[in-house]
């Protein structure tokens, strides 16, 4: 707070809307800039009752009083308005110039003056985490401003890939992908602090105003997101297309080669067959080859696996049944054993029954 150097009323407006009223102009002067805040009368009122019940005393000077007007005299009389002007400057004056540093250090004269809170109370060099009034708009035009660095960003990135710089651009989408998230958090917070003002009392139709300009920033980041999370894709089609548009046809590489003067070389070993390019290898080169083949095989690997797996279970289930397969069979061989035996009893009962005949 000790970078206010000073304070003044310099003049004041007449203003139709809402309703007749009348707003007094503040000059606010600090070390290293100064800026102009308009506030009415009602305010004053409303910061004195606020400082009042914060502190638990009332501001070292009194408030010019609410009703100074004779039935003689009209509340747009210049001369009293003049008179409440010279008050007020003196009440405001009075806290900047005090010993006891309770009042200016309390948020609503901070806020009631438009003095940058978050950027006092927060980490140097990081965004705020408190807002007045003020500081609000300060702080979304910050954001503005790096949402366009990440565009400025994006638009190098894609003029250095046209170029064929292909490093530097890379560069420059890294860039823009690390402001993009500290925007990001940036925006929450300013969100949050949003809310908070709503609770101290800003008005309907700001709030509305400033839900808008947040909800835009929210847009605006989600379309830089999706322009950086594609350029990857993006450079890696145009790098297949580069070196697609650009690999010599089978015709050049044979006069290249002098036609039969050379053995061409491949890059199968052994292979006792003819090896062909195809549509997946021949954008690649000697490393991209290895690798695809190195995918490849770690694919076939998996699918043997499985297939082992599936052997494996066709085993089991093999020998389950070679195995119900014997039960049966000897449950089988009992019978028939059994149907034997009772055969031979029958045989000898039919004997007896034709001897006793």
């Amino acid at each position: 707070m000790s970078a206010i150097q000073a304070v003044h009323i310099i003049d004041y407006q007449e203003r139709p809307k809402p309703k007749p009223h009348t707003v007094y102009r503040i000059q606010i002067q600090a070390n290293v800039r100064s800026w102009t805040m308009w506030r009415r009368y009602s305010e004053f009122d409303d910061l004195n009752v606020e400082l009042t019940k914060a502190t638990g005393a009332p501001p070292p000077a009194p408030l010019p009083p609410k009703h100074k007007f004779s039935l003689f005299r009209s509340h747009s009389d210049p001369q009293l308005l003049e008179e409440r002007k010279v008050g007020l400057e003196f009440y405001l004056r009075a806290i900047v110039s005090a010993k006891d540093d309770i009042w200016r250090e309390t948020f609503a004269f901070k806020d009631f003056l438009g003095i940058p809170i978050g950027k006092q109370a927060g980490v140097i060099g990081g965004p705020p985490t408190q807002f007045s009034s003020t500081s609000w708009l300060e702080e979304q035009q910050e954001i503005q401003n790096r949402l366009r660095d990440v565009r400025a960003d994006i638009n190098k990135r894609e003029a250095l890939s046209d170029q064929g710089d292909i490093n530097a651009s890379h560069k420059s989408n890294v860039a823009a992908k690390q402001k993009l998230a500290g925007v990001l958090s940036r925006i929450g917070i300013l969100g949050t602090g949003l809310r908070e003002l709503a609770m101290m009392g800003l008005s309907e139709g700001e709030l509305q105003r400033r839900t808008d300009m947040v909800a835009r920033l929210q847009d605006e980041c989600e379309k830089l997101g999706k322009m950086v999370s594609v350029a990857r894709q993006q450079q890696t089609n145009r790098n297949s297309v580069a070196f697609a548009t650009t690999a010599p046809a089978a015709s050049d590489r044979e006069a290249l080669l002098g036609g039969n003067a050379f053995t061409r070389v491949t890059r199968v070993f052994g292979a006792p067959v003819k090896p062909e390019e195809t549509e997946e290898t021949r954008p690649l080169d000697n490393h991209g080859v290895f690798s695809l083949q190195q995918t490849q095989m770690q694919q076939q690997e998996g699918q043997l696996s499985q297939l082992t797996t599936i052997l494996r279970r066709q085993q089991h289930l093999g020998e389950a049944i070679s195995a119900e397969i014997g039960t049966q069979i000897q449950l089988l061989d009992d019978l028939s054993n059994e149907v034997d035996r009772t055969g031979g009893k029958l045989s000898a009962a039919n004997k007896q029954l034709n001897r006793l005949g």
